[in-house]
């Protein structure tokens, strides 16, 4: 019998969002709100009450919002979080005894009883509610209780009329008994990122290829000459392959090939040499005070850098004289080289994360990352982390975000869903996805709705991008420029994280190895030297895009998606708006790169509160065309040689105004 109470006789369950059972948390960012759902009840036909309690981890007092009830037991609440860091929430439930009392009262009066005892049991509720009630609210909640006694003998109707009144109900509700109150047996975890784990733009750039001469090795100082240009188009975050000295222990050369050319500067992810490691520059690039000054320089831009964290190694990297316990050996003696078979990456060489000596591999991986945190880096491209453990990097997360909570962590993890899924539950901040291969009408909104319509959308952040150095699907190899312009517009409109690998993607570069979704002459293994200021560059394009993300708040985040009806399999369309419905942004795109393509889109005028017949203003704002249309079906066309997209912003109402810039 002691584990029961039998006073506690509210049951709470069903509650969303809660992952795996709180095992893992739900991400926020600061000023987004969560919202909360419960199937919450008791036995009989006892009125109940029950709130959101929450607080941050610091915090040891709950704070609490209400819950209302939806119908058939479900109850909703909801509270904004303002700050970053670990916090929490549950739900507490109980018997509301005077909203019951109020509600037996109506039913017996209504129905011509005597209801003079039932007023005196109210009164008697209401005067231990002033026992707990403090300064004025006290004072009401007496003269209340005094009220009803004495209305009761004169006037049933007045004492009725007091006992049932809007006022007193409202004094009522800060006060509710809740001795007997249940509260749900789990803190669920929430943690609360910086806004730009949610909007932000990357662009991907190899250092070494910014170089001014025409085959030499690249410099951060020569980079802070594009620092302007990045800024000018709209991207937030520069994001740069690893930076630290390269191996010449099985350097691999042009595209690839087994054997390095003296000139050959090697693949940057076989991190390590004589010249350091992980916590190293390489010296090519310049010192760590011209990186610090890049870092700096980009800030006053309100851009940040993000580098690579790769944890593997080349065979020279100093590590591997200092700690062998951390690599695994062959019998020859030799050590063990990274492979996916049939490939091999001779020029790499991974930790062994099941090493006797595990802790000390932890704690010196997690030193990396504060050495780079303490240079100014608060966002990590983290490669491939589905191939390490993942309760390292939950551990190393949680350990790193404990001092800094504004470090975001990307996943560049291509692998299976649930192993994609598992490293958001355990704390990376945004993922890399499937987008890149999904390019039909229902591909393209089946995942989306994957990724935002199911509890998927509460832990992972998805973050779009159309290429990268290691993949060129094969639309964008056959599809030319209008393929560009095509996967641009749905991944900065689709998700509100996107990125593209830079110079490559503005130039629409295609050339592939044949069957193969990899650049030919790749970058990875060779400096570049781009013509920035090509004619034929799509970065006026992609400057209007970010333009366009950045003027309208419903596409700065990515949950807020809904697909609707248009009446060709070729063209796709979608939207986004706000809570308040200031900002409804609608998106019609043609899939098709070599054919022009019409078709009807239904547009949501219901959703959007537009009476049928009522004018309505769309103005297109790649183009800047304006439309007045009425009806819900309107017809569209999409040349995909001039414009394979239309981003519409619609505004409800029209002022009797000359301009259309006055319409709203």
């Amino acid at each position: 019998m002691t584990d029961f109470d039998g006073r506690k006789r509210v049951v709470i369950g069903a509650v969303s969002p809660e992952i795996d059972a709180g095992d893992f948390a739900v991400k926020r960012v600061v000023g987004e709100t969560l919202v909360v759902e419960a199937d919450i009840f008791a036995d009989g036909h006892d009125d109940i009450s029950a709130a959101l309690l929450f607080r941050a981890d610091s915090e040891t007092e709950w704070r609490e919002a209400p819950m209302s009830p939806l119908g058939n037991d479900r109850w909703r609440g909801e509270f904004k979080v303002e700050q970053m860091g670990v916090h929490y929430y549950t739900l507490q439930g109980w018997v509301d005894h005077f909203l019951t009392w109020q509600k037996d009262l109506r039913k017996k009066y209504e129905a011509g009883t005597e209801v003079g005892q039932e007023l005196l049991i109210g009164s008697d509720l209401i005067e231990r509610a002033a026992l707990n009630a403090a300064g004025e609210d006290a004072k009401k909640l007496t003269a209340f209780a005094q009220a009803i006694r004495e209305e009761k003998e004169r006037d049933v109707v007045r004492a009725f009329s007091i006992a049932t009144s809007e006022e007193l109900s409202a004094v009522m509700e800060k006060y509710p008994d809740r001795k007997s109150a249940g509260t749900y047996p789990r803190e669920l975890p929430l943690v609360v990122d910086r806004k730009k784990a949610l909007f932000s733009a990357w662009y991907e750039i190899f250092p070494r290829s910014c170089g001014l001469e025409q085959r030499g090795h690249g410099t951060f100082s020569e980079c802070e000459r594009l620092l302007p240009v990045i800024a000018h188009m709209g991207f937030d975050v520069i994001y740069f392959p690893p930076v630290h000295p390269i191996g010449s222990t099985n350097r691999k050369g042009k595209d690839n090939t087994a054997t390095a050319g003296p000139e050959d500067p090697g693949s940057p992810w076989a991190i390590g040499s004589h010249e350091g490691g992980h916590k190293a520059i390489h010296p090519a690039l310049g010192t760590m005070e011209d990186f610090e000054r890049f870092v700096r320089l980009a800030g006053e831009r309100n851009m940040e850098v993000s580098i690579d964290l790769a944890f593997q190694c080349s065979p020279d990297h100093p590590y591997v004289k200092e700690h062998p316990e951390w690599f695994r050996w062959r019998p020859d003696g030799t050590i063990q080289f990274a492979e996916n078979p049939p490939k091999k990456y001779e020029d790499i060489v991974p930790f062994d994360f099941e090493t006797e000596d595990w802790e000390n591999l932890w704690q010196e991986l997690k030193e990396v990352v504060l050495f780079w945190v303490e240079k100014g880096i608060r966002i990590f491209r983290v490669d491939n982390p589905h191939t390490k453990p993942f309760a390292f990097w939950q551990w190393l997360i949680r350990e790193v975000k404990k001092a800094h909570p504004d470090v975001i962590f990307l996943s560049e993890a291509f692998t299976r869903p649930k192993v994609m899924y598992r490293l958001a539950k355990i704390g990376f901040t945004q993922s890399y996805t499937y987008f890149t291969w999904r390019n039909s009408k229902r591909e393209i909104a089946g995942y989306l709705m994957e990724l935002t319509d199911s509890e998927v959308r509460e832990y992972f952040r998805p973050n779009f991008w159309p290429n990268t150095p290691d993949i060129l699907h094969e639309y964008l190899q056959y599809g030319g420029r209008p393929a560009f312009l095509i996967r641009l517009i749905l991944a900065a409109t689709l998700s509100s994280n996107y990125g593209i690998y830079g110079p490559v993607y503005e130039q629409a570069v295609s050339e592939a190895f044949p069957g193969r979704e990899e650049y030919s002459g790749s970058e990875k293994y060779e400096i570049k030297h781009w013509e920035w200021g090509k004619p034929e560059s799509l970065r006026d394009f992609v400057t209007a895009v970010n333009r366009i993300r950045r003027e309208n708040p419903a596409l700065q985040t990515t949950n807020n998606l809904t697909f609707y009806e248009a009446d060709n399999e070729n063209v796709i369309f979608y939207g986004k708006m706000d809570a308040d419905m200031t900002n409804i942004v609608l998106i019609v795109v043609n899939l098709d790169p070599f054919h022009k393509q019409a078709c009807r889109i239904q547009v949501p005028l219901k959703t959007m509160g537009i009476e049928p017949g009522r004018p309505y203003l769309v103005h297109e704002v790649l183009s800047e065309d304006k439309y007045i249309w009425q009806e819900e079906w309107n017809s569209v066309e999409l040349d995909p040689g001039f414009l394979p997209a239309r981003i519409f912003r619609v505004r409800r109402r029209l002022r009797r105004e000359q301009d259309f810039d006055y319409f709203m």
